[in-house]
């Protein structure tokens, strides 16, 4: 949860600041508009590193832009509000997101160790588990099933479904299925089919996916 009380720190710290500023202008609004563009526009910063381009928060935040200074920076501090407090309550997807991204960062780290030491075959297993875990989590952000007949799917049939729901085009599927198919490969004992070369890529390759399509 690191990276989330980080954020709402931010978010904490310019929101008292606009505060100040406003407090100080009740009698002049329009002066020192300069400090009301900085303070906004670190806001308005703060606010789409929190969140998705497509969240509600961004389109709030694309009204209160159309505001002229300083009253822009009172509807950006609302914005931030909400925002900020959602983050605390645990509200917001892109808080899943940074969570996930904090877990994955350490199994493939933990991957990147073991196949500095010789072991490829842990690093591909554990590589190609947070590529499957990711997989589904992925499933549960765009609404795709992840269970059949109250049966957990596949991660195969997942990464099909999540091609059919234009999550990511066929190329991309593609590539995913030949990485759980070297995962496939080191959990059943077939470790000559695969060389350390091969694991190299599969970590670099599942670690740029996770970033491109987060969860």
């Amino acid at each position: 949860m690191a990276n989330v009380e980080k954020v709402v720190e931010q978010l904490n710290f310019l929101i008292k600041a606009s505060e100040n500023y406003t407090r100080n202008q009740t009698r002049h609004l329009l002066e020192d508009a300069e400090d009301a563009v900085v303070l906004s526009n670190r806001l308005e910063a703060a606010i789409e590193r929190a969140t998705r381009p497509n969240s509600m928060y961004m389109k709030q935040l694309d009204a209160a832009r159309r505001k002229t200074q300083p009253y822009r920076l009172r509807e950006v501090r609302t914005v931030a509000l909400g925002l900020r407090d959602d983050l605390i309550a645990g509200w917001v997807e892109s808080v899943v997101e940074l969570v996930h991204a904090d877990t994955y960062r350490d199994y493939l780290e933990m991957a990147e160790g073991l196949l500095a030491k010789g072991y490829k075959d842990a690093a591909a297993v554990i590589t190609g588990t947070s590529l499957e875990v990711h997989v589904r989590a992925l499933c549960v952000k765009n609404g795709v099933a992840t269970h059949v007949a109250g049966k957990p799917k596949k991660a195969d049939t997942m990464n099909a479904d999540l091609k059919k729901a234009s999550v990511y085009d066929g190329l991309q599927q593609k590539e995913v299925t030949a990485w759980m198919d070297l995962r496939n490969k080191a959990a059943h004992g077939d470790y000559p089919s695969y060389d350390r070369d091969q694991v190299r890529r599969l970590i670099d390759g599942v670690e740029a996916f996770m970033r491109k399509y987060p969860a």
